[in-house]
């Protein structure tokens, strides 16, 4: 009797002293995970705070690469989104500056070369030669040496999620949010731009509405596709930006399409999903 009781005291005392090891165990697995969660958040301040300090002092490039090791690092930080239009925004400025990229090469102006000339060769466009140079006017001088792309872009429209992706081979340069066809009237497919046009007349059911009419709802820019009848324009009705409103066009704020026309020459492809 004496040594069934004995059995019964040890089997307790073993039972207590399991759940005390299990809840410790527990215990420092929180600790670790708070210790670990502390080490995450200062992680991630120290290199935005880094990133921010290099864009400050102009070194893009710099701050590009360490806004991506956030965006690749922290995943699942609440940031991501600030991080990528943080991207998006450098990607625009290094576009729109004589500041060197992997997507740009210079050359020097020869006589007899004229922007458009240069354009076509190098498959871009001369507005944003001139953006990128800091060129006023269509005059050029021989000798200089310019920045030009010399990658073609692209573009991606996803219809489920109202947004236009540009693309520079298979970097994402920059995600703009458009509106597109109502009743899914945006038809999908693989097309190219094969006309621009700044401030564009719409010729409204065989009326003629002129360029900054508030009638006129392409806006301040027009790109056609090859598919007559449709293309990527401007608004007047900014607030329908992100849903799927117009006729089967891409609808891009003013400021965005005004962006975009100088970026993409005419053959940019365009790839339309749902």
């Amino acid at each position: 009797m004496h040594k069934k009781f004995l059995l019964i005291i040890v089997v307790l005392l073993s039972v207590i002293l399991a759940i005390a090891v299990i809840l410790n165990v527990k215990k420092k697995g929180a600790s670790l995970s708070g210790e670990n969660a502390k080490s995450v958040a200062v992680s991630s301040a120290f290199l935005s705070t880094k990133a921010k300090e290099l864009e400050a002092k102009g070194e893009l490039l710099q701050a590009k690469s360490v806004y991506q090791e956030l965006i690749n690092d922290f995943a699942n930080s609440n940031e991501v989104a600030n991080w990528q239009k943080k991207v998006d925004d450098i990607n625009i400025r290094l576009l729109f500056s004589k500041i060197p990229t992997p997507i740009s090469t210079f050359y020097e102006i020869k006589p007899g070369d004229t922007l458009n000339k240069i354009a076509q060769e190098f498959k871009t466009t001369p507005e944003l030669i001139m953006k990128a140079n800091n060129i006023s006017g269509d005059k050029i001088f021989p000798g200089r040496k310019i920045k030009v792309n010399n990658v073609p872009f692209s573009i991606v429209v996803d219809k489920s999620q109202n947004i236009l992706i540009l693309k520079a081979n298979e970097e994402i340069i920059k995600t703009y949010f458009v509106s597109t066809g109502a009743n899914n009237s945006t038809p999908v497919g693989n097309f190219k731009i094969v006309n621009k046009l700044e401030n564009p007349i719409w010729f409204k059911a065989g009326a003629v509405v002129p360029a900054n009419s508030p009638e006129n709802i392409l806006g301040t820019r027009w790109m056609g596709f090859d598919l007559a009848g449709y293309g990527i324009h401007g608004t007047t009705d900014p607030q329908s930006i992100g849903r799927q409103v117009t006729q089967g066009c891409i609808r891009m704020s003013n400021a965005d399409v005004e962006e975009l026309y100088t970026i993409i020459p005419i053959g940019t492809e365009v790839t339309v999903i749902d």
